[in-house]
């Protein structure tokens, strides 16, 4: 409380520790009033972290450390960053040796994301000398506080760096973006699948920029595509896989309007969606038949319990996802790849060939009606829903989809 503060006052307790000649750094530490001592800047404390900084990462109590090192006091941050040798040691942590508990991991993360916006071109200068981070870094990507460090990394305070533009062009001559998607690749789990589609997400959501043009690149998008058709059954890869796609023809997407808008000194500030790269529409537009075969589900026997009966089998997440590229391929306004779903795929003629047959059933009646309950109409599914509405929608605007629109409006009142 404000009472408790040193300027206030007469007998502070983090004072009274100083007064000893033999107090120890952990009995300090363990005072409950030296963060609001350290915020109220303290003279003699300040000088005590300053000198002595370096014992901050060797003691028990890592929480009070990262909150003494994160009270934004420059003198402190200064002293970290310009001395190599408490870098090398902050750093440490992430050795393969050491804890990466998600508790300490949070605290490192923490002092790290301060030095990155406190202390943006010393940090870079270190991580630029010291290349291995970025290696420590990703291979400890599936805990989430060091994800965050990528993406804040990458670009998603790229208003806040104040040499954002050359700091994400020597990150696109780095491998960090191959070291990172090839994290989802089938031998890692399922949380190191998705935190590291997120990092290659916010790129393509923060294009235009270096890294943006190096993961929408032809040999980039054959990189991903290698981890999403590599094995059918490793369903975490394949759906994480497509999300990094579907941001790469939806860049700076938005839900609730066709326009970007961010917040930046107080001010809205509004841009039109990026355009999609062409590089990226050639390479998509040959494997579009690969996602088509995924939603063949002749040999999936999981089944899924419905108010219905038994789903044999479910719809799954993959194909969810499966459906969400193909309406991002239709948003995307690209001639080639519409006029490919159009044509070369049928996507029309598909869905009108699954209305002529109203029961969810095949040859040997992969779904059980409930007694008393008739079984769902196609039409009635919701990816099926999905993708006739958008192609509804993207009628009026769209010269392609005007020559199908008939198809398009009928397959719509047969959904209502």
């Amino acid at each position: 409380m404000f009472w408790e503060l040193t300027a206030l006052s007469a007998a502070s307790p983090v004072e009274s520790i100083l007064d000893k000649e033999d107090f120890t750094l952990e009995e300090l530490l363990d005072e409950e009033d030296i963060i609001q001592e350290c915020r109220a800047l303290n003279i003699r404390l300040i000088n005590l972290c300053t000198a002595d900084l370096k014992s901050c990462f060797s003691v028990w109590f890592p929480f009070i450390s990262s909150e003494v090192l994160t009270c934004e006091i420059d003198a402190i941050l200064k002293t970290l960053v310009e001395e190599e040798e408490l870098m090398n040691l902050l750093f440490s942590f992430l050795e393969p040796n050491r804890s990466h508990s998600v508790i300490l991991t949070g605290y490192f993360s923490k002092v790290v994301i301060c030095l990155m916006l406190r202390k943006t071109v010393p940090l870079i200068n270190y991580v630029k000398t010291h290349q291995n981070v970025f290696h420590q870094l990703v291979d400890l990507i599936g805990i989430m506080s060091i994800m965050e460090i990528l993406i804040r990394l990458v670009g998603a305070d790229d208003h806040v760096y104040p040499n954002h533009m050359d700091v994400m062009q020597w990150l696109a001559d780095s491998n960090l973006l191959e070291m990172v998607v090839d994290k989802l690749s089938l031998s890692n789990s399922l949380e190191v699948h998705a935190n590291a589609a997120e990092t290659p997400c916010t790129v393509a959501q923060n294009a235009p920029s270096p890294l943006a043009t190096k993961l929408s690149s032809s040999s980039f998008i054959a990189r991903i595509f290698g981890h999403a058709f590599g094995d059918p059954q490793s369903k975490s890869s394949l759906v994480h896989t497509l999300s990094v796609c579907i941001s790469l023809l939806s860049p700076r997407r938005s839900l609730v309007s066709s326009y970007f808008m961010y917040s930046f000194r107080g001010q809205q500030i509004f841009e039109s969606p990026i355009s999609v790269n062409p590089e990226t529409i050639a390479t998509m537009v040959p494997r579009l038949g690969d996602f088509v075969k995924l939603l063949n589900a002749t040999s999936d026997e999981k089944v899924l319990p419905t108010m219905y009966g038994q789903l044999r089998p479910s719809l799954g997440s993959h194909r969810l996802k499966v459906e969400s590229i193909i309406v991002s391929c239709l948003e995307s306004k690209n001639d080639e790849i519409v006029d490919h779903l159009l044509h070369e795929c049928d996507l029309i003629g598909k869905i009108l060939k699954i209305e002529k047959q109203p029961i969810l059933s095949s040859d040997n009646q992969p779904t059980i009606p409930a007694a008393g309950k008739q079984a769902p109409r196609v039409g009635n599914i919701g990816h099926i829903s999905r993708i006739s509405n958008k192609l509804v929608q993207l009628s009026t605007n769209n010269n392609l989809i005007k020559t199908f629109r008939f198809s398009a409006t009928m397959i719509a009142n047969l959904l209502l």
